[in-house]
């Protein structure tokens, strides 16, 4: 299910706009927590169609996506989001380990922290300023 368009405030498109692709119920609303505590404007998603459906009616900065994904897997909609939204930093979160993640993207390991949120997002998104 995705979260519902809200009206833009004054300021909003200041904010990183963060989609989250995450089947398991809490690492959605782990991760949402995390990038909302980071000052980021969150959409979910627990599916890559509901994924692409989401990013349909707003660009997002940076997409998190989990790569085991019913229907549709990560992989395939890590490549479709790039193609389709370049300046869109794509971050890869899965159990796998580290040296197994795809090269030239930005990670997530899990069990994924809040000091690991802020981090990425210092290192790959210029826009973000910790909250």
């Amino acid at each position: 299910m995705t979260t519902p368009a809200v009206a833009a405030a004054p300021g909003l498109d200041q904010r990183v706009r963060v989609l989250i692709v995450e089947d398991s119920d809490d690492q959605r609303l782990l991760l949402r927590r995390y990038f909302e505590r980071a000052g980021c404007d969150v959409r979910v998603a627990p599916s890559a169609e509901e994924a692409i459906a989401a990013y349909g009616d707003v660009t997002p900065d940076v997409a998190v996506i989990d790569l085991v994904l019913p229907g549709m897997d990560g992989w395939a909609l890590a490549v479709r989001l790039g193609a389709d939204n370049p300046e869109c930093v794509i971050a890869i979160t899965s159990v796998l380990n580290t040296e197994d993640y795809p090269h030239g993207h930005p990670s997530l390991p899990k069990p994924v922290t809040g000091a690991k949120v802020r981090q990425m997002l210092s290192d790959f998104v210029p826009k973000w300023t910790a909250a």
